[in-house]
């Protein structure tokens, strides 16, 4: 661990909660970081530099083994990647690219409040248990004004068990998008690739916005992005369900009233 990690470094203890992220770790960084990921490449990097670009300093909660603190490091003033998995936050130090790193859980985070203008989750708070502790923490470390981009699988169309449908039976035929128990918060140990099993969250959209509302965050715009073209040439797979969003975004400021 870097002297810079140690030096933030303050928060509690992490639980066994991230056990199967420090287990994952490895598979992670192989599957999906250093530019092997399409989705991530062409889409979620972008957008998260479009959406927080300007700010002056900025804290990737989740940030895994660093990805998107060090793609915002190359057009803000600071970025603190804090990341609750040793292995991830390890490799993170390790790969450097201009944040600083913290090893800190998303609600309990070792910041004084107001101390950043800008926060990023990206495809995080699908694995948060405490969900409004961790929203409250994201308000609290926000500068009044401050920008907050949270990256979500979509909560509707991506709902578990949802997905295409080739239904045969009917004359004709018939392919549609089955959407999963929306309404139901639940947790499923979801396996993402023989022998890895991870830990999701689904929570209804309504229970995102509330929380962040009750918080003294506002929504000020919601993506919807279809993928782009260039994700798509690289992820062919992808392009029958161009149309059904993958990702949903929430971009919100800190109200100046709180």
């Amino acid at each position: 661990m870097s002297a810079a990690t140690r030096a933030v470094c303050d928060a509690p203890p992490v639980d066994d909660s991230f056990e199967a992220w420090e287990r994952h770790a490895d598979w992670w960084q192989k599957e999906f970081t250093d530019g092997v990921d399409a989705e991530y490449e062409e889409q979620i990097l972008p957008l998260a530099v479009d959406l927080l670009v300007g700010c002056r300093r900025v804290v990737d909660i989740g940030a895994g083994e660093g990805q998107v603190a060090r793609r915002l490091a190359t057009c803000v003033g600071e970025v603190v990647g804090a990341e609750p998995a040793g292995a991830q936050i390890g490799e993170a130090a390790r790969r450097g690219g201009g944040p600083v790193w913290a090893r800190a859980a998303a609600a309990h985070l070792p910041f004084r409040g107001d101390s950043f203008d800008g926060a990023v989750a990206c495809l995080v708070f699908e694995h948060i248990t405490e969900v409004d502790e961790a929203i409250r923490e994201v308000a609290r470390v926000l500068r009044p004004g401050g920008r907050f981009a949270l990256f979500l699988n979509h909560p509707l169309l991506q709902t578990p068990n949802s997905g295409w449908i080739d239904d045969q039976i009917l004359d004709p035929p018939e392919q549609y998008w089955r959407v999963g128990p929306y309404l139901v918060e639940s947790v499923v140990d979801e396996e993402v690739r023989p022998g890895v099993i991870l830990p999701f969250v689904h929570r209804p959209l309504g229970r995102y916005v509330n929380a962040l509302a009750d918080a003294g965050l506002v929504l000020s715009r919601m993506l919807e992005p279809a993928p782009p073209a260039g994700f798509l040439a690289r992820a062919h797979e992808y392009g029958e369900a161009a149309t059904i969003p993958r990702l949903l975004v929430l971009l919100c400021e800190r109200s100046t009233d709180r």
